[in-house]
C-alpha cells in the first residue's frame, strides 16, 4: 500500500481546519485578482464545496470529502482526489501533483493564462 492508499491520519479537527484554510487561501486570492482588475470570478461557498464561475462560464469545483478525508477538484481536465501529505500539501492520489499547482493549471485554462493560487 502507497502512502497515497493510506488513511490520512488526521482527526477529524485536523482535516477540517485543513480543508478551511485550503478554502480561505482560494478565496483570498480570488479577492487579490477582482481588486486588481485581474479577472472577474465569481465564487459561491456552501459548507465545505467552494464553485469558482470564470468569465467563460466554466467551472471549478472544490469540495471537501471528510469520510475519505480528501479534498476534491472538477475542472474541463477532469477530476482529481487529493490528500494531505505529511509536509502540509494536498496531493492527487493518482498523478502526485500538488493541489495549488494544478488548481492554478486548470485554472489558467479556463480562464487566462497566468492564474496562480
Amino acid at each position: 500500500m502507497s502512502t497515497l492508499d493510506a488513511p490520512s491520519g488526521l482527526t477529524d479537527a485536523q482535516y477540517d481546519a485543513a480543508i478551511q484554510s485550503t478554502l480561505l487561501r482560494i478565496e483570498t486570492t480570488v479577492d487579490r485578482w477582482l481588486e486588481a482588475d485581474l479577472i472577474d470570478i465569481d465564487t459561491a461557498r456552501t459548507g465545505g464545496m467552494l464553485t469558482l464561475s470564470l468569465p467563460n462560464r466554466s467551472q471549478l469545483i472544490v469540495n471537501a470529502q471528510p469520510p475519505l478525508q480528501e479534498l476534491w477538484l472538477a475542472a474541463r481536465r477532469g477530476g482529481f482526489h487529493f490528500r494531505l501529505n505529511e509536509t502540509g500539501q494536498w496531493i492527487d492520489t493518482r498523478s502526485g501533483d500538488e493541489f495549488f499547482s494544478l488548481l492554478s493549471a486548470c485554472a489558467s485554462e479556463q480562464g487566462q493564462p497566468g492564474l496562480t493560487f
